[in-house]
């Protein structure tokens, strides 16, 4: 998933998901991310990579038979140090972020709630790759290499998910991932699902093939073969579950093809590619072909007054609506269920002359009315309990406002679409940024 052009950018969360290996879901799985010629050649002398690469070769073929994917050609691999993955990993975030996308990130969570505002995400991306990372596949060198301070048997079930994502990369091209469209970070998260789903029913099913690797992965898991979970345990809830996503819903996505029509069901995806998380947590809606309704970017700097611009401009998806409104809901049930319904969106940062000026507007679109008014209903709630301000008097059923520190706050639903502003200033009228965002284009 690594992009080195300025012009093609890894929206933030899905860098996240890319780059940490989740130990935490099985020990251990993938991080997508470019290894220097440097990291390569220092790999190739690694005490233990004459042992990873004889592995190598036995997983891979074991890998190849049950994924029903003919290798293609030999998989190179190596040993690094745990210096020289974290090396990796630090220039693969500099190269794919900018320090202005990164800040424009940490903003948008911040102006959400979801982090505390003395969060610095650069920082704790940092060390929270440094802790968990135990390995990668690199589409772009076709290599693979495995952290050398992990127990070799243990972490075969690992080497099963990477190799499979060789595989994949064989037959599929996940090259083709770094092209998908910039700005629609919903749709690449669920076609990172497809991938990472895929490789967690591979690894599962290797394990299940021997009572000896159930056993030899347990025994590393206990002795702490798979690494320290510190930072991945303080870290904020929405970057917790971004990480896991393609792995947890991701395999149960990928369960229910493979029940559908095996191996073969799952290759056809990537033909075919989720369009959105709505898709990977309701199969049936990728079934029925129900695609997402594309909410066109516009700015209304303009409006904002002077030096006012657009920071950041992304779709969060259901996935994102529900990580948002359960962050101050605190109800599964109820945050999962405002957030169904989902039919698109696109959410724009802006960032004004004066330190503090964030405006955040989201404009998301519903399957029906009755959706659209669970979701207001929804987010009204979680914006009370958000700013611990109550809305002043409403106006109208379907409108509400607040005023808070951090400017006002405006959420109104319009039929099936519900309009949410955050950080409006004083001099700015909601009802003229509300008419720029429903006018047609």
């Amino acid at each position: 998933m690594s992009k080195k052009n300025s012009s093609s950018k890894v929206p933030v969360r899905l860098l996240i998901a890319a780059l940490v290996c989740a130990q935490l879901v099985c020990g251990g799985a993938a991080a997508v991310a470019v290894a220097s010629q440097k990291a390569r050649r220092a790999a190739a002398v690694n005490p233990r990579t004459a042992a990873v690469r004889a592995a190598t070769a036995e997983v891979l073929q074991e890998t190849s038979e049950i994924r029903k994917l003919k290798v293609r050609r030999p998989v190179r691999s190596g040993a690094q140090s745990r210096a020289e993955i974290e090396k990796m990993l630090v220039r693969n975030l500099d190269a794919s972020s900018t320090p202005e996308e990164l800040n424009a990130s940490e903003l948008t969570y911040k102006k959400l709630g979801l982090t505390p505002a003395d969060f610095r995400l650069r920082a704790f991306l940092i060390s929270l790759l440094t802790e968990q990372v135990a390995g990668y596949y690199e589409p772009k060198t076709r290599q693979f290499y495995l952290a050398d301070w992990i127990d070799l048997d243990g972490q075969k079930p690992v080497m099963a998910h990477e190799l499979t994502h060789a595989l994949q990369d064989q037959h599929f091209d996940l090259k083709r991932f770094d092209k998908l469209p910039k700005h629609e970070s919903d749709a690449t998260l669920a076609a990172h699902a497809l991938v990472e789903g895929d490789a967690m029913i591979l690894m599962t099913q290797y394990v299940m093939r021997s009572p000896a690797r159930q056993l030899a992965m347990l025994r590393s898991l206990v002795t702490g073969g798979a690494g320290s979970t510190e930072q991945y345990d303080k870290a904020p809830r929405v970057l917790r579950e971004t990480l896991v996503f393609p792995y947890v819903q991701g395999s149960a996505w990928a369960g229910q093809l493979f029940k559908r029509g095996g191996w073969d069901a799952i290759s056809s995806a990537y033909k075919n590619l989720p369009q959105s998380t709505e898709q990977i947590l309701h199969p049936e809606k990728y079934f029925a072909l129900e695609a997402p309704t594309k909410v066109p970017f516009k700015s209304i700097s303009a409006a904002l007054g002077k030096d006012w611009k657009v920071a950041e401009q992304d779709v969060n998806g259901e996935w994102n609506y529900y990580l948002i409104l359960d962050e101050f809901l605190q109800s599964k049930e109820l945050s999962q269920k405002a957030a169904e319904g989902w039919g698109g969106d696109r959410y724009v940062l802006y960032t004004g002359p004066n330190k503090g000026d964030v405006l955040l507007t989201q404009k998301t679109v519903w399957d029906t009315e009755p959706d659209a008014q669970e979701f207001y209903e929804a987010y009204v709630r979680r914006t009370t309990k958000r700013y611990a301000a109550d809305p002043l008097a409403p106006e109208s059923a379907d409108r509400r406002f607040w005023n808070t520190k951090e400017g006002g706050v405006h959420v109104e639903r319009l039929g099936s679409t519900v309009v949410i502003i955050e950080g409006i200033p004083e001099n700015v009228k909601p009802e003229t940024l509300v008419a720029l965002l429903m006018a047609k284009s």
